[in-house]
């Protein structure tokens, strides 16, 4: 898997394109939590489910499927609390959406592991994608030390980081600017 900072970097870097005003920084937040929340699935280990399962790493909650429920869950949760500020629900359920699915694409870009069940649990062919560029991140977080990861963060940090940054800095480049409202 790639780290968790390269998944929450992306996914807030996917907040704050979808939904560029900063009153909207709360959903940069859960964007970021969105783009990590798939490896929930490595409790499994805990318990003994094989790596390869329907509910093994990388398997269900990296899905298309599990990124189209949470963003609905979510976006439905908004709506349902609707404060002033909140985003439109289609953007929303599209950031959500996107940030979450972020994270098997980022898997599937990474040297290690079994690769992904984008279209669990229809089927169960995992797949990598032919460029894998990103370090393979150790499983939790006693192993998240020394050289290996140090590795991994240099390397997202180019692959993840750099690019993330400069999308940004070319948004800020080409988006109209906002006029102060005439008095």
């Amino acid at each position: 898997m790639a780290s968790i900072f390269g998944h929450c970097a992306l996914g807030a870097t996917l907040g704050k394109l979808l939904l560029p005003e900063r009153r909207h920084w709360r959903y940069w937040l859960l964007a970021a939590a969105c783009a990590f929340l798939p490896d929930a699935d490595v409790i499994g280990f805990k318990f003994h489910v094989p790596y390869a399962s329907l509910w093994g790493h990388r398997g269900l909650t990296h899905s298309i499927l599990a990124a189209a429920v949470v963003a609905s869950a979510l976006a439905g949760l908004a709506h349902v609390r609707r404060t002033p500020g909140t985003p439109p629900a289609g953007r929303l359920w599209l950031l959500l959406f996107l940030a979450t699915v972020s994270h098997g694409v980022l898997d599937a870009l990474t040297t290690g592991g079994e690769g992904v069940a984008f279209f669990s649990p229809f089927e169960q062919q995992r797949y990598f994608f032919p460029w894998r560029p990103l370090q393979v991140s150790p499983i939790g977080v006693k192993k998240f030390v020394g050289e290996w990861a140090a590795r991994v963060l240099k390397c997202e940090l180019l692959w993840v980081g750099l690019p993330c940054l400069l999308v940004l800095a070319l948004r800020r480049v080409l988006a109209p600017r906002q006029r102060p409202a005439a008095a």
